[in-house]
């Protein structure tokens, strides 16, 4: 069939388009031609004719069948009657065409002319009264409307009375009462009475020169308009109603209409009719209307049944959804409601099986409507018709063909309006609509700000400097027959769309200047009736519109229940606007079309990524959580379309960063963040991050014309203009390389790009690079708040009386092909930038001097876009605290975003070191890391605003310039502005100090321990070692090679903490460097500490856990062995761990080695493989003979563990073998020996220096460098003699080794050491009886090797263990046998030797003077200095906590520290309560770390400063001399003679010039010394401090309180007062954001609106504009405010584990931090808080109408929840509690509804399923429900997580972080639409 036609389009050359008229040709009734003199009778009521002057200004056609129904006759004969009384009329009645028609049947039966007024909200008085024109240069007045009709004697048609503003109707008033009304140019009006009666007295030229005009006796005016209070609209102002006479026209009752509509539809069953007749009634109803649901559009009920007439098979239930899409703009109970109704009148039942619907594909659709026989026949040439599927850049799928179909349907008798949400591809279908029907399009975009003028005709100048109207896009598109397209008709006003209603429904329009445009059958009646030819109607401007044009509206869904100005959108589809369209939605594509349609348009995209991408679209797409809907918005289907594009060009890439990058996932409030993560991981796209990242080369150069940047590459531009082309200082940093090398792949694929970031993160210089380097000119726009849709596109200017446009640089950039740099995109309003949208989309837009843009070439009055026209918008992340307009939710789509943040440390750490090359590395570095700090702490929503890295490159430009002043300064030129807000100071001193920028410290506080001077060093004997023949005394040791025997590997967790290192140095300059906590619970132990590099290996012993961090890392590892090591009675076995690193290549692996139970571990912490290490050939531990001996026996096997530094291997020390472990190769090397062992030195990789146990006798142990298996080498034992100097003394004694070091001093340090230039090998070694000893020679020369001692006065065994008071408090009892480490190291490079003592064994009465306490510490470090001689103690504060297991600890260590050395040459200490200390203890590094410190303080002399102005004085300069001296010291200035003057030449002095040297004697500068300035007397500050205290007991006892409750409330306000503030703050801002002005137009003061520069030309009053605020549009609902409940947890459990981790406070800190929060925003926020436990789910703690308005009562409730918590009921109520309050608040009226359950996790003790809990907190979509789990015993509260949905749970195992969750939920969610 669609063959046959297409073929007679082909033949006939005629073409014919499918079209019916508006209403079926048979209803048209032709009125017989009625001539003056003829009388036209109503019933009784008759009415003489007289013959119209315009005969064309009469309606014609409007009159129906001959039968009229009965109640349109009433309404007309009621009109008549008060026509003949000369009353005017105001015609009330619910939207629709129907009182508007049948106004005109009146005045087509009464052949009366008319003047037809649309009023809407952008009418003023000169639309109605006169209006100037210039005509050659001369104004003239107009009559407009109103006068004409008055005078003419015309019916005046006002239609939309409540549209109009307020004060513009009553300029009719006079007119309307008394006929009078006084114009603008002169004239008077007068009503025909009096003026006859004048007449009879004066002649008629008289009158005429006395301006007095006659109104016409027949002039009448008709109003039509909606009830107010019912509709929207402005109510009638009461002196206008009373000079009105009110009929209601409702719609036509049931039986006239049901006869109207037989006569439509022939072919359908009556039943079908009369069943789609009574819902429309029933949904007219006031029954309907009560439950909120807007009208029916009944007279839509025609057209759709003329659908029906032609395609019975339709169901009825789709015709009414396009008739009253009731799925788009109703919420849930009017769904249901509507649907009961289908139900009632059984219209769903006539529903075909959907199968059969589904075939009946576009093709049928279109044959079928080519079967109606087509009324109407159009010239050929419009464009010819495409069959469907022709485009390639339209993918048909099964749902489109559907709705096109559909759409055709819609389009034989109406206008369609297409409904769907951004970017699903109306635009698209719009387009491919038009094409197969050969339509051209009008695309008009329509912004906020739209007036009436902008849709339909705007003023201009011809070049003679007349006015003149130019018609709009609508109405050329009106006569040239094409299909306008409406885009974002959500957008208008309704008050502007109102002018389009008559258009829309009867075809006709009239316009500003008089022109009037008539339906195609009306203008053909006209001509006939009139014997007129078209030209002359056109000389009477009447023109025909088009029968072929037609209207296409796009919207977005509207949102249901939302007010008028919220962010989220509005309810914009009322019941004026049903009426107008027939509606169609286009509904979201399922998954495998849209599949089908990526793969068509992106033919070589990956199949598996976009099958990825889609699962995470569609996943998120249905649930029905609303931050997933918002995420699935940034994720429509142009932008999935962009990301196939680009990933078809560049496969390699992450979907996960595509995603992120569509949903600017950076910048998302925490909740979506983790909501968008877990999506992602749930649809197993993997966010890994690029490995190549780092290993890249990210440079960028331009060679032979190609800019490569990474590893993409572009053509450089070859550009005319190179003035434009940006030049900016720019540093490469590998972060900006990512962004641009990024930018430049979306560029090369011809997208616009969006670049979103905070403020100062180089945005601007991202782009300005990025154009320099491509060459690019550049057009620049900075948006803000004032920008209109004019300044974007031209500014209008008046030259010589004739308007000129300037062209605004968009429309530069767009001819000439630059790239438009669009500036601080969301400070503009959205409604101004989305016309932005039309240019990307479709390439068009129109440009207010009437050309418009195109993409293409073609007509006339064109601008063609250039080729290589591009933009580039920048905006601020959306959000507070920048509070702009949402940009990127408004537009995102149509750009590929790109989020620019601060560069990541590495990069902003290079960057700067380019800024500043002369600033120190560790400035940058502290720097880098404190703002690193601040910014994360900005992410977190701890601190509002978010420090940039803008900032930074300030402060280092400064110290770069000015190097003297002291960092520390200088960052207050960042900080200064929070210097006010005591919380923000708080924090940003913290985290400064925490960062080690020493803010507010003073350069005196150096607080460094006292210097003691060593004793002399003497020698004090020799140590040979024995290598004679002797077999003695050379010993052999047989050593034997087997494989280590390995058990496992066990993977155990391997946890990470975060690592809150503190610098030392903030306020005071001390040995200390940094400390952190670990992560440990307090009974834990540690028991030994080792160093490897700059990583720090910390054990603990109860349970065994290994501890290992980096010096300067953000993170501690962690890994518990309490599986390997099962936890027993720990009194009866206390385990001791050694542990050994390992070197290279086994880095970050450790060998750990348990005492009791003798077991040898290989630990790595990299992966938490674990494996045992066997050791003893027989195949079970040794220790298991004796089943329960392994604890018991005293005499464990393998005493220590100890390995080479940086070796692969480690010496297990055994009673008398030594086992040497080869990991490596894993081998084992049995050494047995001769003797019982008790210690083992490692002094170098092949001698070993061995103790026995009982003698203390020295042995040298010499072994091959590298044992194999093969030749299974002999290992050599020498006994070494120790003989003192004097011999004369007998026995000497035996120095028993703490520490011998395994390397030797360099030689310089060993000079220093003893005094005398020496180079010789040597070891140092020390022992309880002296500082330090130096062996000489030792280990490798043969000769005996000389010992040099510092001695000490006492040995330290000696001293006794005098336990202090505090030490015996701490450590209950005295300690048994001696500690097992002897904490003593040396630094061989510093030649220091460094021990940890305890504080009884330090000589404290040297170290402290005698009035001073000696501090409480743990130990003290005695350094010995072997440079400068000296020996200082420097104290390590106490530890936080102790394990209570004090004998065991007493085991570990004699003081409360472990002591290693830092491979960087410092030690650092780990105290018993797990606190880790770095110490900088050699000279050298310490002097240097002063320096610096002093610097980044900066020096302040307390010198005055000084002006100098330095002046050319014109004397020469003789020799430079110090002067005179004058003895009585006046004031000199200038004169070359005396000293100490100022401004002088040669003399010593100030400000002058050639003197020797700057002297100042001290005049004109008077300072007050900081002591002074300190010393605020006394009684001031005691005054000050009265005053404050009396103002607090005055304040308590007006509410009662006493002040022990006001300190306890204190503690729970104190606690959260960071997070109540920091609420505040957003809270005020959100306030003031709502309460932004808006232009008000029309004004007759303040500033030029471009608009109405023409008006001005004219010389009218009202061309200004001004900001006001906007009052909320009358009618549109009342904001209601946002409903919170809180659901506290109230249950035993809370105040039994209170104890723990303190739940129950931080629960009632988070309800104090709720009741302070929201204090005093009552009106925005309803909140109570109720409680759960045992006892019931509905435990009353604060009312709705009740909230607590002091502390006392804030207390209150506090004590209640503590009380009840006490003695409740055990149970657990919390599903019924948060599915009871979810219920409760849903059918609350409110704005939104959110439930925060505060909970501990223990859910599943009472059997409750997390599904379940999960369940309820999504049970309702209305009801944002939040659950917040309190930490919980093991990981149930991460289990329990895991199943609940995204964003919608938390989990605070750190109690503290309680208030900080609430207040990310506050921000993330309640704010977001404030």
């Amino acid at each position: 069939c669609l063959k046959a036609t297409m073929g007679l389009v082909a033949n006939g050359g005629t073409q014919i388009i499918f079209l019916g008229i508006q209403y079926p040709a048979l209803l048209m009734y032709r009125l017989p031609p009625l001539f003056a003199g003829d009388t036209v009778k109503i019933g009784e009521i008759s009415y003489k004719l007289k013959t119209p002057r315009n005969p064309e200004l009469v309606p014609v056609n409007t009159v129906f069948s001959d039968s009229l129904p009965q109640t349109v006759v009433q309404h007309l004969r009621w009109i008549m009657q008060k026509d003949l009384l000369g009353q005017d009329v105001f015609l009330i009645g619910p939207p629709g065409p129907l009182r508007r028609s049948i106004a005109m049947q009146y005045l087509e039966l009464t052949k009366r002319e008319v003047e037809y007024v649309a009023l809407s909200r952008d009418t003023t008085e000169t639309d109605l009264k006169q209006r100037r024109e210039i005509r050659s240069g001369t104004a003239f007045y107009i009559d407009q409307c109103a006068v004409r009709a008055a005078t003419q004697g015309r019916v005046l048609v006002l239609e939309g009375l409540e549209k109009a503003e307020r004060n513009v109707l009553p300029v009719l008033n006079n007119l309307l009462e008394n006929r009078e009304m006084q114009l603008e140019d002169g004239r008077f009006l007068m009503s025909y009475q009096r003026y006859d009666k004048l007449l009879q007295e004066h002649t008629k030229e008289e009158l005429d020169s006395w301006k007095i005009v006659r109104v016409s006796e027949d002039f009448r005016v008709i109003a039509l308009g909606l009830p107010v209070p019912k509709y929207k609209g402005n109510p009638l102002d009461p002196p206008l109603r009373s000079r009105f006479q009110a009929r209601d026209v409702y719609y036509l009752p049931f039986k006239d209409q049901l006869e109207l509509l037989y006569t439509v539809g022939p072919n359908i069953a009556a039943e079908r009719v009369s069943q789609l007749l009574s819902l429309a009634t029933t949904l007219c109803s006031q029954e309907s209307s009560n439950l909120g649901l807007p009208d029916f559009p009944v007279d839509n009920l025609l057209p759709a049944l003329h659908v029906l007439n032609t395609l019975p098979m339709l169901s009825s239930q789709q015709l009414v959804q396009r008739l009253y899409p009731y799925n788009s703009i109703l919420g849930k109970d009017g769904r249901t409601a509507v649907e009961g109704v289908l139900i009632c009148e059984s219209l769903s039942k006539g529903i075909l099986p959907h199968s059969f619907y589904r075939t009946m594909t576009l093709l049928v659709a279109l044959s079928r409507l080519v079967v109606v026989p087509t009324k109407l026949q159009v010239p050929a040439g419009i464009k010819e018709l495409h069959p469907p599927n022709s485009s390639p850049t339209f993918i048909s799928t099964p749902s489109h063909s559907q709705l096109m179909a559909e759409m055709m349907q819609s389009h034989m008798v109406k206008d369609i309006c297409l409904i769907g949400a951004k970017g699903c591809g109306k635009s698209v279908i719009a387009r491919e609509f038009a094409e197969m029907l050969g339509y051209s399009i009008e695309p008009v975009m329509l912004y906020q700000d739209m007036t009436a003028r902008d849709l339909l005709q705007q003023r201009c100048t011809l070049p003679n400097g007349d006015t003149a109207w130019r018609p709009s896009p609508l109405v050329t598109a009106a006569i040239e027959g094409k299909l306008l397209v409406l885009d974002g008709i959500h957008r208008v006003n309704l008050g502007t769309l109102a002018v389009l209603s008559r258009l829309l429904h009867d075809r006709e329009l009239d316009l500003y200047d008089g022109t009037r445009l008539l339906r195609w059958d009306r203008y053909q009646t006209l001509k006939e009736q009139l014997q007129f030819t078209d030209q002359q109607l056109q000389e009477r401007s009447i023109f025909p519109i088009h029968p072929s044009f037609r209207v296409l509206a796009l919207a977005e869904p509207p949102v249901v229940g939302a007010s008028t100005n919220s962010s989220r959108g509005q309810q914009w589809l009322g019941p004026e606007l049903l009426t107008m369209f027939l509606y169609h939605t286009v509904s979201p594509m399922a998954r495998a079309e849209e599949m089908k349609l990526i793969q068509g348009l992106t033919p070589n995209v990956p199949k598996e990524a976009a099958e990825q991408l889609l699962h995470l679209t569609h996943s998120l797409r249905k649930t029905n959580d609303a931050t997933a809907q918002s995420l699935a918005s940034s994720l429509s289907t142009r932008q999935l379309l962009r990301i196939c594009r680009r990933l078809s060009q560049y496969p390699e890439e992450s979907i996960a960063h595509a995603v992120n990058k569509a949903c600017l996932s950076r910048f998302l409030p925490s909740l979506a963040r983790a909501s968008l993560d877990k999506s992602l991981a749930n649809c197993s796209i993997p966010d890994t991050p690029d490995p190549a990242e780092h290993t890249r080369d990210f440079s960028c150069s331009v060679k032979d014309g190609v800019l490569t940047i990474g590893s993409v590459s572009a053509p450089v531009y070859d550009a005319n203009e190179k003035m434009k082309v940006p030049d900016v200082l720019f540093y490469d940093n590998l972060q900006h390389m990512m962004v641009m090398e990024d930018m430049l792949k979306d560029f090369l694929l011809g997208e616009h790009l969006l670049l979103v970031g905070n403020q100062g993160v180089g945005k601007n210089k991202i782009v300005d690079r990025f154009l320099h380097l491509l060459n690019r000119p550049r057009e620049y726009l900075q948006l803000h708040r004032d920008t209109t849709v004019q300044t974007l596109t031209l500014q209008p200017s008046v030259r010589d009386g004739i308007i000129m446009y300037e062209d605004s640089p968009l429309v530069k950039a767009v001819k000439l092909g630059h790239i438009l740099v669009i500036d601080e995109a969301d400070k503009a309003p959205t409604n101004v930038t989305c016309i932005l949208k039309a240019l990307v989309e479709s390439g068009e837009m129109i440009l207010a001097d009437g050309r418009r843009i195109i993409s293409a070439e073609g007509r006339p009055n064109t601008i063609v876009m250039h080729p290589d026209f591009r933009m580039l918008v920048l905006a601020n992340r959306p959000g507070f605290p920048f509070l702009g307009n949402d940009f990127f939710g408004a537009l995102g789509d149509i750009f590929s975003c790109h989020a620019v943040d601060n560069p990541k440390p590495q990069a902003e750490l290079a960057m700067l070191k380019q800024y500043g090359p002369n600033v120190p590395d560790a400035t940058l570095q502290k720097l880098v890391a404190a703002f690193g700090e601040l910014r994360s702490m900005a992410d977190q929503g701890t601190i509002t605003y978010p420090y940039s890295t803008r900032e930074v490159v300030n402060i280092v430009k400064h110290l770069q310039k000015f190097p003297d002043e002291g960092l520390a300064n200088v960052v207050r030129n960042v900080f200064d502005f929070d210097s006010y807000n005591k919380d923000m100071r708080e924090v940003l001193i913290e985290a400064l100090h925490k960062h080690g920028i020493p803010i507010g410290a003073k350069p005196s506080s150096v607080k460094l321990a006292k210097e003691l001077p060593l004793p002399e060093v003497k020698m004090t004997g020799y140590w040979t070692v024995n290598q004679g023949g002797n077999a003695r005394r050379k010993l052999l040791c047989p050593s034997e090679t087997r494989p280590i025997d390995i058990k496992g590997p066990v993977f155990l967790r391997v946890q990470s903490y975060p690592c809150n290192r503190q610098e030392s140095r903030a306020l005071s300059f001390s040995e200390e460097k940094a400390h952190w906590q670990i992560p440990m619970n307090e009974v834990n132990i540690i028991c030994d500490v080792t160093t490897k590099d700059d990583v720090v290996y910390v054990a603990t012993c109860n349970p065994v856990c290994l501890y290992s961090m980096k010096e300067r890392g953000e993170t501690i590892q962690c890994m518990e062995l309490y599986d390997v090591f099962p936890r027993t009675i720990s009194g009866v076995w206390q385990p001791f761990v050694t542990v050994a690193p390992l070197g290279s290549p086994l880095d970050g692996q450790v060998v750990l080695h348990e005492e009791q139970s003798n077991t040898v571990l290989h630990l790595d912490m990299v992966t938490g493989a674990v494996r045992r290490l066997m050791l003893s050939p027989d195949t079970d531990p040794p220790a298991a003979t004796k089943a329960s001996s392994w604890w018991s026996s005293k005499e464990p096997q393998v005493r220590g563990l100890s390995s080479f530094a940086g070796s692969n291997w480690c010496v297990c020390v055994c009673s008398n073998q030594l086992e040497v472990l080869d990991v490596l190769e894993g081998r084992v090397h049995s050494i047995s020996l001769p003797i019982n062992l008790k210690s083992v030195f490692l002094v170098a990789e092949d001698r070993w220096l061995l103790l026995e146990s009982n003698t203390n006798k020295k042995f040298l142990l010499t072994k091959p460098m590298h044992m194999n298996a093969e030749d299974s080498g002999v290992c050599q034992l020498h006994s070494i003699s120790e003989d003192s100097v004097s011999t004369g003394h007998g026995a000497t004694e035996v120095s028993v080794p703490q520490m011998l070091s395994c390397e030797q001093l360099p030689n310089e340090n060993l000079s220093a050491a003893l005094d005398q230039n020496i180079v010789s090998p040597n070891r140092i070694l020390a022992d309880t009886g002296s500082f330090a000893r130096v062996v000489v020679g030792f280990p490798d020369l043969v000769s005996p090797n000389e010992v040099y001692s510092f001695k000490r006065p006492v040995d330290l065994s000696v001293m006794k263990s005098a336990e202090t008071g505090a030490h015996m408090f701490l450590r209950g009892g005295l300690r048994s046998g001696a500690a097992k480490q002897e904490n003593c190291v040396s630094l061989l490079s510093a030649n220091q030797v460094v021990r940890a003592l305890p504080p009884n064994k330090v000589p404290l009465k040297e170290v402290y003077p005698k009035d001073v306490t000696p501090p409480m510490t743990a130990a003290y470090l005695e350094v010995t200095d072997l440079n400068s001689k000296k020996v200082k103690y420097i104290p390590v504060p106490r530890s936080m906590m102790v394990s209570p297991y004090t004998s065991w600890l007493s085991k570990v260590s004699e003081s409360d520290v472990l002591i290693a050395a830092l491979g960087s040459g410092g030690v650092v200490t780990v105290d018993m309560g797990g606190y880790v200390r770095l110490w900088e203890t050699g000279l050298d590094t310490l002097q240097r770390s002063l320096m610096e410190w002093r610097n980044m303080i900066g020096t302040e002399d307390g010198r005055p400063l000084q002006i100098t102005i330095q002046r050319d004085s014109g004397l020469d300069v003789s020799a430079p001399k110090h002067g005179k001296f004058d003895p009585n010291n006046a004031p000199h200035v200038g004169g070359n003679q005396w000293a100490g003057g100022t401004g002088g030449r040669d003399t010593a002095g100030l400000g002058g010039k050639g003197g020797p040297y700057r002297l100042d004697a001290g005049h004109k500068v008077y300072q007050v010394s900081q002591a002074e300035k300190d010393a605020v007397p006394e009684e001031v500050r005691r005054a000050a401090r009265e005053m404050g205290e009396k103002a607090f007991k005055e304040r308590l006892k007006e509410i009662d309180m006493s002040e022990y409750d006001a300190a306890t409330y204190e503690r729970f306000s104190n606690a959260v007062r960071r997070q109540v503030q920091s609420l505040r703050i957003i809270l005020d801002s959100l306030q003031a954001k709502g309460k932004e002005r808006q232009w008000l137009k029309n004004q007759a003061l303040g500033e030029l609106d471009d608009a109405k520069i023409i008006d001005g030309l004219t010389g009218e009053k009202a061309i200004y504009k001004r900001r006001g605020e906007l009052d909320p549009e009358p009618g549109s609902p009342q904001q209601k405010p946002k409903r919170l409940r809180v659901l506290a947890d109230v249950s035993g459990s809370m105040y039994r584990f209170n104890g723990v981790d303190g739940r129950l406070e931080r629960s009632m800190e988070a309800v104090c931090m709720v009741m302070e929060a929201l204090e005093s925003y009552e009106h925005k926020f309803k909140y109570d808080i109720i409680g759960h436990s045992g006892d019931g789910y509905d435990i009353e703690l604060v009312r709705v109408d009740k909230v607590p308005k002091n502390n006392k009562q804030r207390l209150k409730v506090l004590k209640t929840m503590h009380a009840h918590s006490q003695f409740c009921m055990s149970g657990d109520y919390t599903l019924e509690g948060t599915e009871a309050s979810i219920k409760e608040l849903a059918r609350e009226e409110a704005d939104e509804h959110f439930v925060m359950v505060l909970s501990d996790a223990n859910l599943e003790r009472y059997g409750i399923r997390p599904e379940r809990f999960a369940q309820a907190l999504t049970s309702d979509p209305q009801v944002n429900a939040f659950a917040i789990f309190i930490g919980s015993l093991g990981d149930q509260a991460e289990r329990l997580q895991k199943t609940l949905p995204a964003g919608r749970s938390f989990v605070a195992m750190d109690t503290k972080q309680i208030p900080q969750i609430l207040q990310q939920i506050f921000t993330s969610t309640m704010l977001a639409s404030v």
